[in-house]
């Protein structure tokens, strides 16, 4: 899997996917694969279901602890959480790895690595697993389901960093008077946009959101043609961009690439929020043009970086 690598220090557009099956029976009793992908950065193994602990008043979904090597993690049962009630017992863990963590997903099997464009991910249309999809592939002869394993775990979890502030912070950002500033802000997950576009929206900044790099691309360029023709500097209608990196049309590096290439735009400050921000890949990422790289547990201090970028 180390060629994923080099897709997440360049602008290729460009993603490796895990695909792995949920098998549900028939009337027949025979199995029927539903297929579900995730990025290949964040998967760190697979292995066969090893020995399992119970964990007493766990979420519905917490199938219960394993040990891997030096660590007991989390293992998720990825068919309770999709409302998926008659599958074949589970063979295999997929060992997941993002936002400084590590977790395990129960699944039937895991068949192969796809190498795609982010062009070929869809966004999600109404299905029963709709909220915890990201993206969708059209293959030849199936549909593979790009899953938000961001908004699955903090389901999951009793507390929700994206959500901890305290009131001393918040009466500590309205001190600065922010409603001149605004941010656009790109991310494909529902879940984790609204959160970071609230917490900006509290403290005062005017806030756009875009649901991919695609919608992102064009709604720079349409800010930058309404500042041209009023004459007026791009900063007048935006200040700064956080956008995500895995994004279905256009991910999150082509995005900053692009806008580091623009004689126009190349200035507009480029903030990277994702669960791959890895420190080598935090070093990549700044050389692409991103001023900083946060991630889930830096959440808390959203506004204070957003301030720091500005000023």
């Amino acid at each position: 899997m180390a060629e994923h690598k080099i897709l997440l220090e360049s602008d290729t557009n460009e993603l490796e996917i895990v695909e792995f099956m949920l098998n549900e029976c028939n009337e027949r009793g025979e199995p029927v694969p539903s297929y579900f992908g995730v990025n290949v950065a964040k998967v760190r193994e697979i292995i066969r279901k090893p020995q399992m602990w119970k964990v007493f008043n766990a979420h519905h979904a917490i199938a219960g602890m394993m040990k891997l090597r030096d660590k007991v993690i989390t293992v998720v049962d990825l068919a309770s959480i999709l409302g998926k009630g008659n599958c074949l017992a589970p063979e295999r863990v997929v060992v997941l790895e993002f936002n400084r963590m590590v977790v395990g997903v129960l699944v039937n099997d895991v068949s192969r690595i796809y190498r795609i464009s982010w062009n070929q991910v869809e966004p999600p249309v109404r299905a029963i697993e709709s909220a915890y999809v990201t993206g969708v592939v059209k293959m030849d002869n199936r549909i593979i389901l790009v899953l938000d394993f961001e908004k699955i775990v903090g389901e999951i979890c009793s507390e929700d960093i994206l959500h901890h502030m305290s009131n001393e912070q918040l009466l500590e950002e309205h001190i600065l008077d922010r409603s001149q500033r605004r941010i656009l802000v790109a991310d494909d997950s529902n879940f984790i946009r609204s959160s970071i576009c609230s917490s900006l929206r509290a403290a005062g900044y005017q806030v756009d959101e875009a649901e991919n790099g695609e919608e992102a691309w064009n709604m720079l360029n349409a800010k930058l043609a309404q500042s041209r023709a009023a004459g007026v500097p791009l900063k007048s209608e935006v200040d700064l961009l956080i956008t995500d990196v895995e994004m279905p049309k256009m991910d999150g590096l082509h995005l900053t690439s692009l806008v580091k290439k623009d004689e126009q735009l190349k200035d507009l400050p480029v903030l990277i929020f994702s669960s791959l921000a890895t420190d080598d890949n935090k070093r990549k990422w700044k050389d692409l043009g991103a001023v900083d790289i946060i991630t889930k547990p830096d959440l808390p201090n959203l506004v204070k970086i957003a301030d720091s970028v500005m000023h």
